[in-house]
């Protein structure tokens, strides 16, 4: 594997393996890699010739009280798990290599930032992951980028991007991975200490309530919702959000008619977690 510093770099080797015929794929990430990333990998590996990884802790998606300086880095353990998952090069770019001096570009995706973690983390935080992505693809041009389902709304974000755009990127979503535990994985599982780690396996429990809800036939928001709160209730967490969202755009459900996205968010300890299921009516 190849780690890989500039824009220059990387679009020369993507220019070699496709002038030879061959399929690239991106897996985005910020680092502190976990089974997670190295799924999404895995799969960029089954899928295609030449599998780039990007490692960059994207300052324009951290608002201005949250985790940037804090935000685990280690670039020696996450190349060594990117190899081992079968990534070909690493692009580990410095920030001035994305954002040189006199940068004044971003990207807002409207209509499906503004809800869930966009309303509480703000629009820019969207804004940032939208243009970093952008800029992701335009210099690696990828045939296809993988993204993980446990951040559902980032999927939607990016899927409009490309559409909007007319970005010539397939975009896959993989399934989100869990601790033997239920907990979602996530660079930010690393700031649980023990009791906050077994308070956080809340989320997931929160989730299988209102799955079980639907299962037996409850279709209404409000009970479902109930449900997923009286786990949380229960473990004392206190979520920032517990919504019922229709999984393509994002409007709130009264209900589960066909399929609906329940999503939250909430600070346990000193982590901000997600994590989210998409319910499905029973027939």
């Amino acid at each position: 594997m190849r780690i890989l510093r500039t824009k220059a770099e990387v679009r020369a080797a993507v220019h070699e393996a496709r002038s030879g015929g061959e399929a690239t794929g991106l897996v985005p990430t910020m680092g502190a890699l976990h089974e997670g990333h190295l799924s999404l990998i895995r799969r960029a590996r089954a899928d295609n010739d030449l599998v780039v990884v990007s490692l960059f802790v994207n300052p324009t998606q951290f608002g201005a009280n949250e985790d940037l300086g804090a935000y685990p880095r280690d670039e020696h353990r996450d190349a060594a798990l990117a190899e081992a998952a079968g990534a070909d090069i690493l692009f580990a770019p410095p920030v001035a290599e994305i954002y040189p001096d006199g940068f004044a570009t971003s990207i807002h995706v409207s209509g499906i930032t503004e809800v869930l973690c966009g309303a509480h983390r703000g629009p820019a935080h969207f804004d940032g992951v939208a243009t970093v992505v952008a800029k992701l693809f335009q210099i690696v041009a990828p045939d296809a980028a993988y993204f993980g389902q446990k951040d559902a709304q980032q999927v939607l974000v990016i899927r409009r991007l490309v559409r909007d755009l007319d970005i010539p990127v397939r975009v896959v979503a993989c399934p989100i991975v869990r601790e033997p535990d239920g907990l979602a994985m996530s660079s930010r599982n690393a700031y649980l200490n023990p009791a906050a780690r077994q308070q956080a396996t809340a989320l997931n429990r929160a989730l299988d309530a209102a799955e079980s809800a639907v299962a037996r036939g409850e279709t209404r928001a409000d009970a479902i919702l109930e449900r997923a709160r009286a786990v949380l209730a229960t473990a004392e967490i206190d979520p920032e959000y517990l919504e019922l969202r229709d999984p393509e755009d994002l409007r709130e459900l009264d209900a589960v008619e066909t399929t609906a996205l329940l999503a939250v968010a909430a600070q346990v300890g000193k982590a901000r977690l997600i994590d989210n299921r998409i319910l499905s009516a029973s027939r």
